[in-house]
């Protein structure tokens, strides 16, 4: 079986740092991987919110994901603080990539991770583009 292979760009457009909660960790007393993808949506919302939007408001389009892709690299742990590496990547028409380069306060890699996201119009229930001022911001990376 292929493994999911997630790639890390060389560019970081923010840092998150989020503490493992008693209430992320499964039956193995370390991270669960449900726990974990709740973690990058609170990072996520912090990334967006650095550059001044949200994922109902990026620029006049709303944000829906389309996809994810995890790859766990090691262990976290009740007390450990994840630092969440975070770019914007892949922009196009309808949306881009973030990347997310999971690290635990020792810098020991826990996991990478991508979310497709794409603009969508929550009240015509469609997809609609990229604002091309967004677009923009982003790939200056401002």
């Amino acid at each position: 079986m292929g493994r999911v292979k997630v790639d890390i760009p060389g560019h970081v457009h923010f840092e998150a740092r989020i503490p493992i909660r008693i209430t992320d960790l499964n039956y193995g007393a370390h991270l669960g991987n449900d726990a974990l993808l709740s973690l990058l949506h609170e990072a996520r919302m912090q990334l967006l919110q650095h550059f001044g939007y949200g994922e109902l408001d990026m620029g006049g389009a709303g944000l829906i994901m389309a996809d994810v892709a995890i790859s766990y690299k090691g262990e976290a742990f009740y007390g450990d603080t994840l630092y969440i590496k975070m770019a914007f990547d892949d922009l196009n028409k309808y949306g881009f990539d973030v990347t997310y380069h999971v690290l635990n306060q020792h810098g020991r890699e826990v996991a990478r991770a991508k979310t497709g996201m794409l603009c969508f119009d929550y009240k015509a229930r469609k997809l609609m583009p990229l604002p091309a001022g967004v677009k923009a911001r982003l790939a200056a990376g401002a």
